[in-house]
């Protein structure tokens, strides 16, 4: 294989590779692809209360799971002198709070935060049993109510097609408060609630179904009690109902706290409890929610990344990762445009200046710095001293400028020149030796084109590095690294004619 394949095969698998794990991370990991993206992060406070009897106290409440739609972030439990411990069972996770006696009124706190991903509510099948416990409406007590559930039943069954429409059906007609069979209904059970009176007839109809409890994510509400829904097996799948309306499907922006029958909060020890929740919305930026949303498997992709490292570190980084980005583009303008510049990669240390000194301020004092290091240097060759002394003294005397610059500018009130010190010192002493040199052998003409040509490109360099979008794509995704090395690469053997030398020869090209 030619090593001209060989550089255009490693270019593009660079560039696969780093593309790949760029839209990985955006599409999977959720880190957003612009900056300034915010996204609604819910605050959700549980307040535990009830009143101790003076003995020992046991609290057990259930906790919410991750479902489909919704991402739980992060968990504060708030339990000052008591136990705390939290159990799983079938993938059900309850908190439990104990202590040995309590008297008089307590209160526990549990605080989460939630993020609501797109898509749709997946109900999952695993763990959740499809039994039936018909209920116990037997006896003359009860012979009206299971005639009247026994009608609406009948009804419901002869306006549906199957289960998801049965459903709807007996939902709504149960709704109907012109309905005599759901008036009798609420009346025979005045002890139960509808939700009660409504499982019960799915369970006269051989339906599995159980209770739904979650909260409604609405900004800035307190005090809150448990909103309840229906899930009912059609056979196939768990579907969701709203039980006062008969609606199917769980909302947008129901978070479910708990799948199933058993009661939400047990108190052993106390008495007259209950959960109250409070709401309130919070614009996070998308990284920040990315970043809690890594774990498991993907834990290990924050653990070895950039965030890992301190912020002072990462702010370096964030210069660090630009100068890759300048370096392309000095090599596209050199290689492919043809501009002639002072050194090679003098452009984008220069850039690199100019973000710490602002551009115009920083163009002025490279130009002022450039002017009396040539003049100086124009002295220096007249007293034939070696090539390293000559470039020392150089040195000397660009620090001397740079402090004097500083100074003068201080005691005039010019505090943008103070940010003199960012320029590199090595750097501009040898383009004031490379530029003496070349006015000595191709004149003063070549000078002006290369510092122009310099700058330009500096500029250049300048605008893409302070880009917000290069900024946050370099900084978020430094796997672009890959496809920038396997852009240069791919830029190395080009061997076709620049747009300059278009230009240079476009006489030869009309004749």
């Amino acid at each position: 294989m030619s090593p001209r394949a060989q550089v255009y095969i490693l270019g593009l698998l660079l560039i696969i590779v780093g593309a790949g794990l760029a839209t990985y991370k955006s599409q999977v990991l959720n880190l957003p692809i612009t900056p300034g993206k915010y996204q609604t992060v819910w605050t959700i406070e549980a307040k535990v209360e009830f009143q101790a009897r003076g003995d020992a106290v046991k609290a057990s409440m259930a906790l919410p799971k991750t479902q489909t739609n919704m991402e739980v972030l992060n968990e504060i439990f708030s339990s000052s002198g008591y136990g705390f411990t939290v159990d799983s069972n079938n993938g059900n996770e309850r908190a439990t709070w104990s202590k040995r006696t309590a008297s008089g009124q307590q209160t526990l706190y549990y605080k989460l935060d939630v993020y609501q991903r797109q898509g749709q509510f997946e109900a999952s099948i695993d763990g959740m049993s499809t039994a039936v416990n018909k209920p116990d409406w037997s006896g003359t007590r009860f012979s009206a109510v299971r005639e009247a559930a026994a009608s609406l039943i009948e009804r419901s069954q002869q306006e549906s097609a199957d289960t998801e429409t049965f459903v709807t059906q007996l939902l709504r007609g149960f709704n109907d408060p012109d309905n005599i069979d759901s008036r009798l209904l609420l009346s025979g059970f005045t002890d139960n609630s509808p939700v009660d009176i409504a499982l019960g007839m799915l369970a006269m109809a051989d339906i599995p179904a159980h209770i739904l409890r979650g909260i409604y994510l609405e900004d800035d509400r307190s005090r809150l009690p448990s909103s309840v829904l229906l899930e009912v097996y059609d056979g196939e799948q768990w579907l969701v109902y709203n039980p006062a309306t008969g609606t199917k499907g769980l909302p947008s922006n129901f978070l479910i706290w708990q799948r199933g029958d058993k009661s939400l909060l047990d108190v052993e020890g106390g008495s007259r409890s209950r959960v109250r929740f409070s709401i309130l919305a919070n614009n996070v930026p998308a990284r920040e929610v990315a970043l809690k949303q890594m774990g498991g498997d993907q834990a290990a992709l924050l653990d070895y990344s950039i965030y890992s490292l301190p912020i002072e570190q990462q702010s370096i980084f964030k210069f660090i990762l630009l100068v890759p980005v300048g370096a392309l583009l000095v090599i596209f303008i050199r290689v492919v445009i043809g501009v002639r510049t002072a050194g090679t990669f003098m452009p984008v240390l220069l850039s690199i200046a100019f973000i710490q000194t602002s551009l115009l301020n920083g163009v002025a004092i490279f130009l002022l710095i450039l002017a009396i290091g040539l003049w100086v240097r124009s002295y220096l060759s007249k007293l034939d001293l070696l090539l390293v002394s000559r470039i020392a003294a150089v040195v000397v005397i660009v620090v001397i400028l740079m402090s004097g610059i500083s100074i003068v500018s201080y005691r005039l009130g010019i505090e943008q020149a103070l940010t003199i010190t960012f320029f590199p010192m090595v750097i501009i002493a040898w383009t004031i030796e490379h530029m003496s040199i070349l006015w000595e052998d191709d004149g003063p003409v070549e000078v002006l084109v290369q510092t122009a040509g310099s700058l330009a490109v500096a500029i250049v360099c300048y605008m893409a590095m302070t880009n917000h979008y290069i900024e946050h794509w370099m900084f978020n995704f430094p796997e672009l690294l890959l496809v920038l090395l396997g852009s240069i690469i791919m830029l190395g053997h080009y061997t076709g004619y620049r747009l300059s030398e278009l230009i240079r020869f476009r006489h030869m090209v009309q004749s």
